[in-house]
């Protein structure tokens, strides 16, 4: 029978996969040749068996080793047998999925100079599943720009054309997947064709058959980053948004799949294959700019609402592609959409209305937010109340689209929208449908980044909901709850630092905490809501640090010796999962940062700066990203500790300022700057192992602005305990510190640096000369430095206009943009 058959086939593939290469030579020759004696097999189920098993082979870097294949399977496309045709077309595509890349180099003879006209070919055969075999093996090779498909281009073009309208869904399908991709790598050639290819997806995103509809409504996404994409598409506007906004709304299998018709699903136990892995994000020390809201750098993009779906539908490509669109178009995509909304946001059907709500979310961010201003004021109080209408998928996108709105929510008078979005918010919290607690909980840290102090007022009101969904939440949302506690604690700050606050939050947190075994992947979200929570408490959360801070250090320890283990005996042992060390580690970051001085008796009774010796050498980098941000919060909470280890670990940080990685290397900066802050004049003996890395960096192109920031601060404090030593290197650097610096506010980091670059320009005034102008543009940049900085900048811009006499000053000062020339003239009287 049939599936022993195949079966068998499988197994022995997973054997050929584990061991091919000690199989003896003739078993391995006789596997070959029975492999390519039967794939014309008379089932289709063996035939595709075949192919995997051929495929397998193959990529066994056996492709070189059996050089009759390619030819045998080729030869084997012109039988007469329709069978033998298939199977060798079905094995071709699978090798071409595999192997693209071997497939188009010189190491076997570009065997695609023959393969890809023979593919051609059979674009016109008679049998539908023969075609799409040959449209899929050619498709494999379009990204890659191979050879041989760009000098047959054209063929291959006018072959698609005119397969347009097959009746084959999956020939359709393969069709678009190909006119996407070529639009991508070579537009130049679709360009002459455009409206037709235009018109002809419009008509494939309306498929009957929706893995064509998806298909085609990727060439949306891809078109839109594609510079000519307003000038052809602007005309087809009209047809194309109905078509999008149509394509938004739940297919009838979607609502069978989401369980639509369950509204009361809390009690449920969560399945544990639900559960997404939750992957933790090191830390990153970074600097508050002028005019910005703090913004955690690591934020995802908001995810859209029905991740459980979390195969990619024509609902999600859809809402997609009207979100770039919206990017591109900006206003102008309103007149299309406007009439649409309005018929969608109040219809009586649920499914309709749900898609609307979806169309408002997915515009949100976009182009479109100015041109919605004036309907908001309507809008978000619509939204409000669809946040209690009786279907529960309504509800929960209702919590997505408003967490996209929370930013003008938050811009208006409190009482007027953020009051009542919150108070409904916290309801949806408290929901009686899993899905919905979801959104709430997102939506609700959305609205808390946004509005940060603001939520103040409602504080204990906040708590209370977050606290008794602690005790109502199955599993998964549990870990959404963490994160939301974590960002209310990490937008309020120390507003949070209130006995009966503490008192709400606390005890639940940490009755979790006792709960969890060091092994349980859980303790991430906990940790990391912990740390925020510790942050924000300050002293408030003395009480409560010994047992956190104990079992930081304990999972860092049994890491490290689980990986000794595995280092020495990788067949005995497991490697260890290092998230836990690396979340540890940040917990005890959050710790020192909040804690202060008092982490200090804590660091003593404990083996921490040993431990953070070894992390500093771990070879995965985020360890020692986790490892140097640890070691500069340490440094700032409890410098006794630290001092004694300097010798040994300043030229591990030395070695690790490399801006191959980037985070590890921006936080050994951060840490070096902490440590020269602490250290003073003994730092002399270690300028030189970091100082020129320093100045590579900060002058290299290309560097992302944090880094570039750090380091600038690092170098102006090592200049500071040290101006004798890296004063002489002033010209290397003043230019690029000068513009790293300019926009940063005004704080403790940027004023000792100011401090360093004023002593160095004391000891040798020439290094600055020539950069002079950019030194003048730093100092303006600063809003109200502390008197006696004050003082230095004015000796320094005074001495240098002494220096060079009035007429040459009044010459040098003609190039200063107005803003600058009067801000120091107002400030310096220069």
């Amino acid at each position: 029978d049939e599936p022993t058959r195949s079966l068998s086939g499988l197994i022995l593939k997973n054997n050929v996969k584990a061991h091919y290469q000690s199989f003896p030579q003739p078993v391995a020759e006789f596997i070959k040749q029975e492999c390519l004696n039967n794939i014309g097999d008379a089932s289709s189920l063996i035939r595709a068996t075949i192919g995997i098993l051929i495929t397998t082979i193959a990529s066994k870097g056996e492709l070189q080793m059996w050089p009759e294949l390619l030819p045998q399977l080729c030869n084997l496309l012109n039988s007469e047998d329709y069978n033998t045709c298939e199977g060798a077309f079905g094995a071709l595509q699978k090798i071409c999925e595999d192997s693209s890349e071997l497939l188009d180099s010189d190491a076997l003879n570009r065997p695609l100079n023959v393969m890809i006209p023979k593919f051609l070919q059979f674009f016109k055969h008679c049998s539908p599943k023969i075609r799409s075999h040959a449209i899929a093996c050619v498709n494999q090779f379009i990204m890659d720009r191979a050879q041989a498909l760009m000098e047959n281009i054209d063929t291959f073009i006018e072959h698609l054309f005119a397969l347009a309208v097959d009746e084959d869904p999956e020939v359709r399908k393969n069709v678009c997947r190909a006119l996407v991709m070529l639009l991508e790598v070579r537009i130049d050639r679709l360009i002459p064709h455009m409206h037709s290819i235009i018109q002809y997806m419009l008509q494939r995103t309306q498929d009957s058959d929706e893995n064509v509809a998806l298909e085609a409504c990727e060439f949306w996404l891809t078109l839109a980053e594609q510079p000519i994409c307003k000038e052809v598409l602007t005309s087809h506007l009209v047809q194309l948004i109905p078509i999008l906004v149509n394509g938004m709304k739940y297919s009838e299998i979607d609502i069978i799949l989401l369980k639509g018709d369950v509204e009361e699903d809390e009690a449920i136990p969560d399945s544990e294959q639900d559960i997404k892995p939750r992957f933790h994000k090191s830390r990153t020390v970074t600097l508050q700019h002028e005019e910005e809201r703090p913004q955690d750098p690591d934020d995802p993009e908001d995810e859209d609402d029905d991740d459980t779906l979390s195969d990619w539908n024509l609902r999600k490509c859809s809402a997609a592609a009207l979100d770039v669109l919206a990017n591109v178009f900006r206003e102008e995509l309103l007149p299309h959409l406007l009439p649409l909304l309005k018929e969608l946001l109040f219809h009586p059907e649920w499914v309709i209305k749900e898609s609307g709500i979806l169309v408002l979310g997915a515009i949100a961010e976009a182009g479109c937010m100015q041109g919605m201003v004036p309907y908001l004021p309507e809008l978000i109080p619509h939204l409000i109340r669809c946040l209690a209408d009786k279907k529960a998928l309504v509800r929960s996108i209702a919590c997505w689209t408003l967490s996209r709105y929370a930013h003008w929510v938050v811009s208006q008078p409190p009482d007027l929208y953020l009051k009542p979005l919150m108070t409904e918010l916290l309801k949806r919290i408290l929901d009686s449908n899993k899905r919905v607690q979801e959104a709430a909980c997102s939506a609700f840290a959305t609205l808390e980044e946004e509005a940060c102090t603001e939520l103040v007022p409602y504080l204990s009101f906040i708590l209370d909901t977050l606290v008794f969904a602690f005790g109502k939440y199955q599993h998964k949302n549990l870990l959404i709850l963490y994160d939301a506690i974590g960002t209310l604690a990490d937008s309020v700050g120390h507003h949070l630092n209130q006995p009966e606050y503490i008192q709400k939050l606390m005890p639940p947190l940490i009755q979790k905490w006792n709960e969890l075994k060091d092994e349980d992947k859980d303790l991430f979200p906990l940790l990391e809501c912990l740390s925020s929570v510790a942050t924000a408490l300050q002293s408030g959360f003395l009480p409560y640090c010994e047992p956190v801070y104990q079992r930081c250090v304990t999972l860092v320890q049994k890491t490290l010796a689980q990986a000794m283990m595995y280092n020495q005996h990788p067949e005995q042992y497991e490697a260890p999962d290092k998230d836990f060390m690396i979340v540890a580690l940040d917990l005890l970051s959050g710790l020192a940062e909040g804690l202060g001085c008092h982490v200090e008796q804590l660091v003593a009774r404990s083996n921490i700066m040993t431990l953070l010796f070894q992390c500093m050498q771990d070879t995965m980098p985020e360890v020692r990203q986790s490892s140097f941000a640890l070691l500069g919060d340490l440094t700032k909470a409890c410098f006794v500790h630290v001092k004694p280890c300097i010798a040994e670990f300043m030229p591990i940080l030395g070695t690790n300022l490399n801006p191959e990685f980037i985070s590890v290397c921006n936080n050994a900066t951060w840490a070096i700057g902490e440590i020269c802050m602490q250290m003073g004049a003994e730092m002399q003996p270690y300028v030189q192992m970091v100082l020129n890395n320093l100045v590579e960096i900060i002058n290299r192109p290309n560097t992302p602005k944090t880094l570039l920031e750090n380091t600038a601060i690092t170098i102006g404090r090592l200049g500071f305990v040290c101006p004798q030593e890296v004063a002489p290197m002033l010209q290397q650097f003043i230019r690029p510190w000068c513009t790293s610096l300019r926009n940063i506010r005004d704080n403790e980091e940027k004023d000792s640096a100011f401090r360093g670059i004023c002593v160095m320009i004391g000891v040798n005034p020439g290094g600055v000369v020539q950069d002079f102008i950019f030194f003048c543009d730093a100092v303006a940049s600063w809003v109200s430095p502390k008197d006696d900085l004050r003082d230095m900048f004015y000796k320094i811009l005074h001495g240098f206009k002494d220096q060079v006499g009035e007429e040459n000053w009044q010459q040098f000062s003609e190039q200063f943009p107005p803003l600058l020339k009067d801000r120091l003239a107002a400030f310096y009287g220069v």
